[in-house]
């Protein structure tokens, strides 16, 4: 699977629904994005309740180089 760019209006759309409500919601996206990388292992840090710190770890396939510039 590789990146495809969005139309403009479909694109503006989506950012437009991106609000963090809570830091549960930034776990809960990382995550997904991370089964959408086929990954087998996670490893999730939280510090302060997600205020000071979420980091989410992964050996998911990530972007490949030639398609990082889309990102």
């Amino acid at each position: 699977m590789s990146i495809k760019i969005l139309d403009q209006s479909v694109a503006t759309s989506i950012a437009a629904g991106e609000v963090i409500e809570r830091p549960v919601s930034v776990v809960k996206e990382l995550i997904e994005n991370s089964l959408d990388a086929n990954s087998t292992m996670l490893e999730i840090e939280i510090d302060k309740g997600g205020f000071n710190l979420i980091r989410v770890t992964d050996d998911g396939n990530g972007i490949a180089n030639n398609e990082l510039e889309l990102v």
